[in-house]
């Protein structure tokens, strides 16, 4: 007991005296703690942000029949049933109408809340109430050809119709050169049936690629696509993603590890008298060592300590201002943060306990 005790009150001397070195390795741990608990705090729940954030680019998956074909009455329910529940879904039926200045455009016939929902990163000034038969969604490009925004007349077959423009949409895609109304009132007017849906569903490429499998199996004879670049540009992203993290922690960890070892190096070049004198006075090799060994690791834990606390407030901070989310702490990283420090003081302190263990105290306390 007199040992220990008398262990604890040499390390509390040797962190108190040697102020400056002790506050220069809590900081390198703390902030290695700090940027491991703030990453791997993001890092859990990285990939439903992501994939959340993807999720506002529109659909994932199009669904189309053979030659431009009307799809079978049915068909939107069967696609809801084989993608699940979480998945969005909307139809689009397409004809080509002439406006009040003679110019021919495409008009669009959907469901104007699961579009809303399903393309959530167009930009709409005002969406079209979804109980209003006769409102109209202008492209950007559309409006331009059109004589009257407010009241838009549109010939179909020599069979004219006046709808309301509700609100201008903008994408930077092919959108913005059509002119979008509800769904029945398109099939009313011109008979045409849907012919293409768009599908969202949550998840990665995995997630995708089996929706499609289901999709195949429960719609044969339709045409089943994954949009591409969408989903492997998400695949690529979310990977780069996760690589950039390990990468971070990795690098980080090193720098520290090398601050923290030329610390303690220092820390034992200028004791080394001190421990030549407790070795001359009958202290084993194991005792200074476990000494040593045991000021790195205090330094460690402290810094574990502060450093989950000031890295779970940073990933807090990160996540409200990319994903507009709270990632709350998670107590699960800090086994991880601890196990982190630990390996970068038993790293940094090889170098001089090799020094300890080749002290001569004939030499040293000579002045040699």
């Amino acid at each position: 007991m007199s040992r220990q005790l008398s262990m604890i009150s040499m390390l509390r001397r040797s962190l108190v005296h040697r102020r400056a070195r002790s506050l220069s390795a809590l900081l390198a741990m703390t902030i290695s703690a700090a940027v491991a608990t703030a990453l791997l705090t993001l890092y859990a729940d990285l990939d439903s942000k992501l994939h959340r954030e993807f999720r506002s680019f529109g659909a994932n998956i199009v669904i189309t029949a053979a030659d431009n074909k009307p799809l079978p009455p049915d068909t939107l329910d069967r696609v809801r049933a084989a993608a699940g529940s979480d998945a969005i879904a909307a139809e689009f039926a397409y004809a080509v109408a002439t406006t009040d200045r003679g110019t021919p455009i495409v008009v669009a016939g959907t469901d104007f809340d699961t579009a809303r929902r399903l393309n959530s990163s167009w930009q709409v000034a005002t969406w079209p109430s979804a109980s209003d038969i006769n409102a109209a969604l202008l492209g950007q490009r559309a409006a331009q050809f059109i004589a009257d925004e407010h009241a838009v007349t549109l010939t179909f077959a020599n069979r004219p119709m006046t709808f309301k423009g509700a609100g201008r949409l903008t994408t930077g895609g092919d959108e913005d050169s059509r002119i979008y109304i509800p769904l029945t009132t398109l099939t009313t007017w011109t008979g045409t049936q849907p012919s293409v849906i768009e599908l969202q569903v949550p998840g990665g490429a995995a997630q995708v690629e089996s929706a499609i499998a289901r999709l195949q199996q429960q719609l044969p004879g339709l045409k089943v696509s994954p949009v591409r670049q969408l989903v492997e540009g998400e695949s690529r992203i979310v990977d780069k993603t996760h690589a950039l993290m390990y990468g971070s922690v990795i690098l980080i960890a090193l720098t520290v590890a090398v601050s923290v070892l030329a610390t303690l190096s220092a820390s034992v070049l200028e004791r080394r008298r001190d421990f030549a004198l407790m070795k001359a006075l009958g202290s084993s090799q194991m005792q200074l060592m476990s000494m040593f060994l045991l000021e790195a690791f205090v330094l460690a834990l402290a810094g574990v300590v502060v450093g989950y606390i000031l890295g779970s407030a940073a990933a807090l901070a990160i996540s409200q201002l990319n994903f507009h989310t709270a990632t709350l702490p998670r107590i699960g990283v800090l086994p991880l943060v601890l196990l982190l420090n630990i390996l970068i003081a038993a790293m940094a302190a090889m170098f001089p306990v090799r020094v300890l263990r080749r002290l001569e105290p004939a030499a040293l306390l000579k002045g040699e």
